[in-house]
Order: C-alpha cells, then structure tokens, then sequence
C-alpha cells in the first residue's frame, strides 16, 4: 500500500541521490572512480545490485558525454590514436557487460583497492609524469602497452567501472606520455563508448531502472560539463594532486568496505 510516509521517504532518498550524484560528477570528471562511490549509494537505498550497476552505467554514459563536450576544440584530443583506441574499449565493453551476467562482484573491492593504491604510488614516484607534455614520443613497445591496457581495463569497465577511468587516466599519462588534462579529455570521451555498450546490454536484459535512470543521467550530464570546465581551468599540477589524493583516499575507503564485508 503506498502511503504519505512513503511518498515522502522515497522523495527525500532521490533528492539525496541526485545531490551526491551531482557532486561526485563533478569531481570525478578530474579523478574517475565514479561508481566506486554511485553504486554503493545506490545499494544503501535497497537498489538490487545488478540493478545499480546497469542504472549507474546508463548515468556514467551521459556524464561522459557532458565531460567530454567543453574539451573538443581544445586540442587535447589524441585523434591519431582515437580510432583504435574506440574499437579496443568497445571490444573490452562488450565482453565486460556479458561478464556482469555470469560472475558475481564479491571479489572486484579488495581487486580495486589493491589497483588504485598501485596508481597512487606509481604517480608519486613519477613527479612530472603528466605535469607536462612529453617532448619524446613512447617506444613502440610503451605504445603497445598503452593499447593493451585499454582493451584490459575496457573489460573492467564494462564489467563494473568502479576505478575504470582512474587506472586509464594513470595509463595514458604514463603510456602515451599524455599531460593530466589530455588523459582527463581523451578517457571521458573513451568512456562513452565503453558505458554505452555496457549500457545497450543491460537494457536488452531489462535491468535498467529507466525512470530513476533518466533523473541521474540529466543530473550526470549536467555535473559532467561543470566537472570539466573545471579542469579546463586548473593547472596539471593542480590536476595532478586532486587525482592522487582521491585515489589514495578512495583506494583506502575500498578496502575497508571489503573488510567490514568480511
């Protein structure tokens, strides 16, 4: 029976559920990690898991696109390497999506958590990767490895995502020598085709919530494009510290989730 009390109740979660959606839109277009946040939220409001993971992937689509609309005609866009790069993440998408059907998600926290931590030390080590353009092209076989780690962590992305773009910001500045705010550009754009074809999967088996679903991805979209006018307005320095402070923070927060679960 739907009462007052419900009405109200289910009204005060959404408003709670655009709100951090927005804010963490928006600060994740500089960090990525988006779901590690999203899809736990949406579990503490009684969303069945494979629900939120197809309902968030509908919302991270529209927060790409809104991410990646301030950076075209900036010249940050790797045009030589966006048609591989394009059909190895769709590749890695597809076969990710089909995953979410057959394997449970117990073990991918303590995965995650190890991952980012690994991302936070090697950009420590690595003072002025993506501080600044490298002068050096990568050798064919860095080049090789950049390509290779984006079909890998397409599979991840399609899979859950949670991280997804983090450990691909961190590839590309260290892979293809790429600056901060390029990596930042070039993965939101990836990152639309990699939840759009997990997303078309979900829907095909019908676990997309699509009214709660059409509410986060206006409210994603819109966090999108103020995320990265923001980026557009600080340095690679600056970029640089926000990411490392809230992988590390983010990397720690998994792990002990994973350990209350224990």
């Amino acid at each position: 029976m739907v009462t007052t009390k419900n009405i109200f109740m289910y009204g005060i979660q959404l408003i709670l559920l655009i709100a951090i959606f927005f804010v963490t839109s928006v600060i994740s277009v500089i960090t990525g990690s988006t779901s590690l946040i999203t899809v736990p939220v949406m579990l503490q409001f009684s969303i069945e898991p494979r629900t939120a993971l197809a309902t968030n992937m509908l919302a991270l689509t529209f927060m790409s696109v809104g991410g990646t609309l301030p950076f075209i005609g900036k010249k940050l866009l790797d045009y030589n390497r966006l048609r591989i790069i394009i059909f190895l993440t769709i590749l890695g998408s597809i076969i990710g999506a089909l995953l979410v059907l057959a394997i449970p998600s117990k073990s991918m926290p303590i995965i995650i958590s190890i991952l980012m931590i690994i991302v936070a030390v090697f950009s420590i080590v690595n003072r002025h990767a993506g501080i600044i353009l490298a002068i050096k092209k990568p050798s064919p076989i860095v080049e090789i490895g950049g390509y290779i780690a984006t079909f890998v962590l397409g599979v991840y992305g399609g899979f859950f995502s949670g991280g997804y773009v983090t450990m691909l910001t961190a590839a590309y500045v260290s892979l293809f020598r790429m600056t901060f705010v390029q990596a930042v550009a070039n993965t939101k754009l990836i990152n639309i085709f990699s939840s759009l074809i997990a997303t078309m999967i979900f829907l095909t088996q019908g676990i997309v919530d699509y009214k709660l679903g059409i509410i986060l991805s206006i409210t994603m979209f819109i966090g999108g494009i103020v995320g990265s006018q923001v980026a557009l307005k600080l340095n690679n320095i600056w970029l640089r510290r926000i990411f490392i402070t809230t992988v590390i923070a983010l990397g720690i927060k998994t792990l002990f989730d994973f350990s209350a679960l224990r």
